[in-house]
């Protein structure tokens, strides 16, 4: 078995999602999950399947996103992965109906960070055995900080 570390590329402003699923439906029920939620979410969704023909589904309402998100899922290269490159949005706004998605199994990371996937690749395919999100912690946050932190949610609507 070997190691490969494969970054998730996507453009300046946007975040990506990366799961798990288990069917050829994964592409329409993500779709319909995001659409419900955020009509205004821009994205793509690219999904690989493990058998039968095996080919990177995809869809979205972004040309540009679907061809990003299909060019992820390419490189990482594993059976029933799911990559969502989206904007005009957060993942925060998203991530419960994608959790209920009945074919998903497993969210790796939803983030605007760089990210690089630790994937495992075998004689039969890959798969993803982590996440690298960002960078690590510099240090424990101040009071100061705590304030900071509490302001920026007021300030981006999160918190009242």
């Amino acid at each position: 078995m070997v190691l490969v570390n494969v970054p998730i590329l996507f453009p300046d402003g946007a975040n990506v999602i990366v799961g798990q699923s288990h069917f050829i439906k994964t592409v329409e029920d993500l779709y319909e999950a995001i659409v419900n939620t955020n009509p205004a979410m821009k994205f793509g969704i690219a999904f690989n399947e493990a058998s039968g023909p095996c080919l990177t589904r995809h869809d979205g309402n972004d040309p540009e996103l679907i061809a990003c998100a299909v060019d992820n899922a390419q490189r990482v290269a594993a059976g029933h992965l799911f990559v969502i490159v989206l904007r005009d949005g957060f993942p925060i706004n998203i991530l419960g109906r994608i959790k209920d998605v009945p074919e998903v199994v497993n969210l790796f990371c939803a983030t605007a960070n760089p990210v690089a996937l630790i994937v495992a690749e075998s004689e039969t395919g890959r798969g993803v055995l982590g996440v690298i999100d960002g960078q690590s912690p510099k240090g424990v946050e101040t009071a100061e900080d705590i304030v900071a932190r509490k302001e920026f949610l007021r300030k981006i609507g999160y918190k009242r």
